[in-house]
């Protein structure tokens, strides 16, 4: 399981294969014992729990970085290796 990104103490995965369980482009995103699954197209919170202000610097990365992810998702599906992406920056 790869780790395609990590900021703000969140570590952010994408697995191979992974397009049966939730049936559309998700990441997995773990944090301090938490786990959540988030899709990609909308930023939702698929299942699982995070902090609601994690929750928010996930949306927001995902609203960022959407055209990368869908392109590792591509990648994922196939079982091929995907690229890291840039974390989540605040000045």
């Amino acid at each position: 399981m790869p780790c395609i990104s990590m900021f703000f103490g969140l570590l952010i995965y994408m697995y191979p294969h992974d397009n049966r369980s939730h049936h559309e482009p998700h990441i997995h995103v773990m944090y301090q014992g938490f786990e959540a699954v988030f899709s990609i197209k909308t930023g939702m919170l698929l299942t699982g729990e995070l902090p609601s202000k994690k929750i928010r610097l996930i949306e927001l990365w995902i609203d960022l970085r959407r055209d990368d992810l869908l392109a590792d998702w591509q990648l994922a599906i196939k079982g091929e290796e995907v690229f890291k992406i840039k974390p989540l920056e605040i000045y």
